[in-house]
């Protein structure tokens, strides 16, 4: 076996090979496209077992390069411990540190899903940013309003067909705010397009996923979450616990224990943080909706608004873990108790 430690940049590829007593067989450099490193690699005799960083295209190395090896493990940068903290750091000395810790079998790797899942994702991901650009863009237009005293509709109703039509008849005091407006209102029609686009695509999607629709059936989780939640999981039975699940979205407590001395602090935040949005929205309707979800964020409150954050992070974190055990054992909700059996309705 040759345990390969590749290091990954936009134009270039550090690649150290070495052998199972550690000693190193090869290093050199190829260009990042897609063909040099394959060829430079199908030279060596024997298995290889590759080591690379998950960024930005690591899903398509791992393709790429899936033919040619044994086994693949994509590192977790942030885990990278030996690579960040350490005082000499380039590529070439990169590649061979992720080259040793496969030879020691201490990679800490990433779950890599198909194809189709990571295209989902990604699509999910897309619609997140226009999502946060059309925010900006009514938040502009609610400005260009409040910095020339005009008062406008509250809510949901000034984006209604009838609340847009009143914004572009607005008469404004300077032909220069006009246009100003005119352009957004073109942004928000073009954005509110797109995203309709991609959530026609997500929901054909998720009527063919039993799973979307298992989650569906929580009241306050709706489509988006739902779908995110079974894109970013892909496998439920690849988390050991419940309790990972928590940990993969981010939403468990950073930890500093010393001795008996235990500190608890903010949540790790790893993970997706598009799925932890998603996740606090539904949160906040579950709590309104569902009389079981009511009194598990209320026991969490304990009647003391300070904690209502606290809360609903529990509360989140609650949704998930219950999310996990509905897809594993293929159950829907059950406001009286726990999960209902499909394979009993």
């Amino acid at each position: 076996m040759k345990y390969v430690g590749l290091d990954i940049g936009k134009r270039w590829i550090y690649v150290c090979i070495l052998k199972n007593g550690g000693g190193v067989v090869k290093e050199f450099r190829v260009r990042n496209d897609g063909v040099e490193l394959i060829d430079r690699l199908r030279r060596f005799r024997g298995p290889l077992s590759i080591c690379f960083e998950a960024s930005c295209g690591y899903g398509y190395h791992h393709d790429q390069l899936a033919p040619i090896a044994k086994s693949i493990q994509i590192a977790h940068p942030g885990h990278l411990r030996l690579i960040f903290k350490s005082k000499r750091k380039n590529d070439r000395v990169d590649a061979r540190k992720l080259a040793t810790l496969l030879l020691l079998n201490e990679v800490p790797a990433v779950h890599v899903p198909d194809l189709d899942v990571r295209a989902w994702r990604s699509l999910i991901e897309f619609r997140d940013r226009l999502v946060t650009k059309r925010t900006r863009v009514k938040n502009g237009l609610r400005a260009i309003c409040r910095s020339n005293g005009i008062a406008v509709s509250s809510g949901k109703r000034l984006w209604s067909k009838k609340g847009i039509r009143e914004l572009s008849q607005l008469a404004l005091p300077h032909h220069v705010a006009a246009l100003e407006r005119d352009l957004l209102l073109d942004e928000l029609e073009q954005l509110s397009r797109q995203i309709g686009r991609i959530e026609c695509e997500l929901d054909e999607r998720g009527r063919q996923h039993l799973g979307v629709q298992l989650l569906q059936t929580i009241p306050g989780v709706g489509p988006r979450t739902a779908e995110a939640f079974v894109a970013y999981v892909d496998r439920p039975q690849r988390f050991a616990r419940v309790k990972q699940v928590g940990a993969y979205f981010g939403l468990v407590p950073c930890q500093d224990q010393s001795g008996a001395k235990n500190r608890l602090g903010h949540i790790t935040r790893d993970g997706p943080s598009t799925m932890r949005r998603l996740l606090t929205q539904s949160a906040w309707q579950a709590v309104r909706r569902s009389p079981r979800v009511t009194a598990y964020y209320e026991r969490i409150r304990r009647g003391d608004p300070e904690r209502r954050k606290i809360a609903l992070v529990a509360t989140s974190h609650y949704l998930v873990r219950v999310m996990h055990a509905m897809l594993r054992r293929g159950e829907v909700w059950n406001e009286a108790g726990g999960p209902r059996d499909t394979r009993a309705a």
